[in-house]
C-alpha cells in the first residue's frame, strides 16, 4: 500500500520569490518557490528557496519511468517512445500513438487502468465530446505512459509470470519495483515516500536537485552515451516535442526553440528541464499553479545557458516565456520572473511606454 505522506517535509519552508504578477506597473500577486539551476559539471550554478526540498514531481518523472521501462524490455520507435513520456492533449495524433504502442503489445485500450477524463486541448475536447465519447482513459493525458507500462508488462509476461500487465499499478509490481530503482539511480538518492499519481500509477518522492540531475543524465546523454536507454528517451523527446505535449503547450514549444532540450511539465507547479550539454533546471511552484511556469521556465533556461545551444531560436524561448496579464481581453502587464535577464518594457510590465 503507498505510504502516508504525514512525514513529508514542509514544502514551504524557504520557499523563496520565482515570479511576481505585475499589473498596471503595480505587483498584483507573487509566486513562491523552489528552484535550482545546474551547469554541466552539476555544480549549482542558481538556486531560490531550497533545492533539497522533497516533491512529488508527477508527470516530470515520466522521462525517468521510461529509462526503467526501456531496462525492463521496452522496445519502441522514438514516436511510440514519447508518447510514452508524454502528458500529451488528446489529439488525435496522440491517440492515434497511444493505440498503437497497446496494439503493438497485443492489447487494447480496455487494458488501460488511467483514470478516464477528456483531451486537455479544448478543440480535441469538443470533437470528442461532439462524436458521441465521454471522459476515457485514452483521452487522458497520461495513457501514453499506462500503455507504454502496459507493454513493458507484456513483453516481460511472456517469459517472467510475475509481470502481469492486469497489476501494472500495484506498487509492488516488478515493473513499479524496477521503476523505484531506477529512479534512486538517476536522481542519487533513494525513494522516501509512495503515493499514487493523480492517473492511477505510482508516484515516488525525490528532492528538487535531484529530479535536476535526472534530467541533466538524460539530455546530456546523447553525447556522453550514444544509444544507451537515456539517450534514447532524449531523442524521442526532443525529437517529437508535439507528441509530449501538443498544440500551443509550452513544454513542446520549449523544445522546438531549444535543439534537444529535453522539458517536461508536471502538475502542481512542477517542471524539469535538461539541456544537451548537461545542464538543467527544476522547478516547484509553491501554491501548484500553472500560470508562472512558462516564465519561470524560459528565465531559467537562459542561466542554464540555452542561448549557447547551437541553432537555439531565442526569440521563440522569449515566446514560450511571455505570459500576459489580461485587462478586457489585452495585456495590461506580465508574469515576471524574479531572476535572470528581465526583458526591455514599460513600467507596466507589458514591453510598452
Amino acid at each position: 500500500m503507498p505510504t502516508a505522506s504525514t512525514d513529508l517535509p514542509d514544502v514551504a519552508a524557504g520557499a523563496a520569490v520565482l515570479a511576481r504578477v505585475v499589473r498596471g506597473g503595480v505587483v498584483e500577486s507573487v509566486h513562491l518557490g523552489h528552484l535550482v539551476v545546474l551547469a554541466p559539471d552539476g555544480t549549482v550554478r542558481l538556486a531560490l528557496g531550497d533545492p533539497a526540498v522533497t516533491i512529488f514531481a508527477r508527470s516530470s518523472l515520466k522521462p525517468l519511468q521510461a529509462v526503467a521501462m526501456l531496462r525492463s524490455g521496452l522496445d519502441l520507435d522514438a514516436a511510440h517512445l514519447a508518447v510514452g513520456c508524454a502528458s500529451h492533449s488528446g489529439e488525435p495524433a496522440h491517440l492515434q500513438a497511444v493505440r498503437e504502442v497497446l496494439a503493438g503489445a497485443g492489447l487494447d485500450e480496455s487494458a488501460l487502468q488511467n483514470t478516464p477524463d477528456l483531451p486537455l486541448d479544448p478543440a480535441a475536447a469538443f470533437a470528442w465530446r461532439s462524436s458521441g465519447h465521454g471522459p476515457e482513459p485514452v483521452t487522458q493525458n497520461c495513457s501514453g505512459k499506462h500503455a507504454a507500462m502496459l507493454a513493458t508488462c507484456a513483453h516481460r509476461a511472456a517469459t517472467v509470470a510475475t509481470w502481469d500487465p492486469a497489476g501494472y499499478l500495484d506498487p509492488e509490481h516488478p515493473l513499479q519495483v524496477q521503476i523505484r530503482a531506477v529512479l534512486a539511480e538517476l536522481t542519487g538518492e533513494p525513494v522516501r515516500h509512495t503515493t499514487v499519481d493523480g492517473c492511477g500509477a505510482p508516484l515516488f518522492s525525490t528532492s528538487l536537485v535531484g529530479l535536476a540531475r535526472a534530467f541533466a543524465g538524460i539530455a546530456g546523454a546523447p553525447s556522453r552515451e550514444p544509444g544507451s536507454d537515456r539517450a534514447r528517451v532524449a531523442a524521442a523527446m526532443s525529437g517529437h516535442p508535439d507528441l509530449v505535449g501538443g498544440t500551443g503547450r509550452d513544454v513542446t514549444r520549449a523544445m522546438r526553440a531549444v535543439p534537444g532540450l529535453v522539458a517536461k511539465d508536471g502538475a502542481e507547479g512542477v517542471y524539469a528541464a535538461g539541456l544537451p550539454d548537461g545542464g538543467a533546471v527544476a522547478f516547484k511552484v509553491l501554491d501548484g499553479s500553472g500560470r508562472p511556469r512558462p516564465a519561470v521556465l524560459a528565465a531559467a533556461l537562459l542561466v542554464a545557458g540555452a542561448a549557447d545551444v547551437p541553432g537555439v531560436d531565442l526569440e521563440a524561448l522569449a515566446d514560450v516565456g511571455r505570459v500576459p496579464v489580461l485587462g478586457h481581453g489585452e495585456p495590461v502587464g506580465s508574469v515576471v520572473p524574479a531572476f535572470g535577464p528581465a526583458e526591455p518594457g514599460g513600467p507596466d510590465g507589458t514591453g510598452r511606454q
